[in-house]
């Protein structure tokens, strides 16, 4: 099973992945003194992802951005701007933009292009699926790593991901999207329950 020790749950959605480089996901309600980022990638626009203040903590001259227009246009540093589909390369990591929105909601319409992402870092391939329902886009992705919402109200439900990483196949399945605004540890330990016997190890990480 690929390690996710260079993996680190910062609450909610945001994780940073140690390399090199530093890559941040989605930071939001960060501590002090975490190490500046080499890149920070945005899935949309909420405060819950976009959040300035946490943003300014780990963005230094030379960071890369990657996220949709939406979060670019209330981005005064430069972004490159991505799309579902396309791929960038940014500090040498290759980061792929995939769909991510609401099927039986309206908090994340597909039509706006939000994203989730995948990328490869130190070998192992993650993929964080931003904030979504079950889509089909997510079929046969099979990263390494998969970080799935699992709060349901804005996302997918524990039962709704549970269904999700079968259908994506990774090997490693962490639970996202609780604790902070909606949903709580019982939900990743639902999450777990569901995929026992899958073959897909589930890691609950502990909030850093």
């Amino acid at each position: 099973m690929p390690t996710t020790e260079n993996l680190h749950w910062l609450g909610h959605d945001a994780f940073r992945i140690d390399g090199p480089p530093v890559v941040y996901i989605d930071p939001y309600q960060l501590g002090e003194g975490l190490p500046p980022a080499d890149v920070i990638l945005i899935t949309h626009d909420h405060f819950d992802h976009l959040s300035l203040p946490d943003f300014a903590k780990i963005y230094v001259a030379g960071t890369t951005v990657v996220a949709p227009k939406e979060v670019a246009a209330k981005l005064k540093e430069p972004v490159r701007t991505i799309a579902p589909g396309e791929t960038v390369t940014a500090k040498g990591v290759k980061v792929r933009a995939v769909p991510a929105y609401n099927t039986n909601k309206t908090f994340h319409p597909k039509a706006d292009g939000k994203v989730g992402f995948v990328l490869t870092l130190g070998g192992v391939t993650y993929y964080h699926a931003g904030d979504t329902d079950v889509i089909p886009e997510m079929s046969g992705l099979a990263p390494d790593v998969a970080l799935l919402p699992v709060s349901g109200t804005y996302v997918m439900t524990a039962d709704e991901a549970a269904e999700a990483a079968r259908a994506i196949r990774p090997k490693v399945a962490v639970p996202m999207h609780y604790g902070a605004i909606v949903g709580s540890e019982g939900d990743a330990r639902r999450f777990a329950k569901l995929l026992e016997g899958s073959g897909i190890e589930v890691v609950i990480k502990q909030k850093e």
